[in-house]
């Protein structure tokens, strides 16, 4: 019993030791600030301080990687195109990339500038080509949310809100 207790400290001590005395590696992480300084070069904003390199560290992803040099996860298809990256989807750990100079990419806004300049204020709306009710209870009502108003006011009209025809005539409530 005694050596059974002897063996049972050795080895405590052997395994306080080792994992006391070991010193996690990580990699260096580029000096980036939190917030991305953008500038105007050409009609576009680019983000300061580009080109750099950057090292992949656990858990990153391109989307994640973009959103931290441009404020923009959209920009990760820069970044797999400038480091020819054969599947965006699979990163290394300590894998360097280069972070190219270019413009930030922002997802286009849901009501188009077209749309903008034709707001439905009348209470009743002709259908043309390309309409949907999500694109109608936008332009009437800044909200596409409010579509089934529109089916709803119009259910002797509408037989299925996802088939609207040419011509159709629309009561919006207001």
């Amino acid at each position: 019993m005694i050596l059974g207790g002897l063996v049972v400290v050795v080895v405590g001590i052997l395994i306080y030791n080792y994992f006391t005395s070991v010193t996690p590696e990580f990699p260096e992480l580029d000096e980036v600030s939190d917030e991305v300084e953008l500038v105007e070069e050409d009609g576009k904003l680019v983000p300061k301080g580009l080109p750099t390199t950057h090292t992949v560290t656990k858990g990153e992803d391109l989307w994640s990687i973009a959103e931290r040099y441009y404020s923009s996860g959209y920009n990760w298809v820069d970044i797999a195109r400038e480091n020819e990256l054969p599947n965006p989807n699979r990163l290394l750990v300590g894998q360097k990339l280069s972070i190219p100079r270019t413009a930030v990419i922002t997802p286009p806004s849901v009501m188009m500038e077209s749309e903008e300049a034709q707001v439905i204020e009348s209470p009743q709306y002709e259908v043309v080509k390309g309409d949907s009710l999500w694109s109608i209870s936008v332009r009437a009502y800044q909200d596409g949310y409010r579509w089934p108003e529109i089916a709803a006011a119009n259910e002797n009209t509408i037989a299925d809100p996802n088939v609207i025809e040419v011509g159709m005539r629309l009561t919006l409530p207001r």
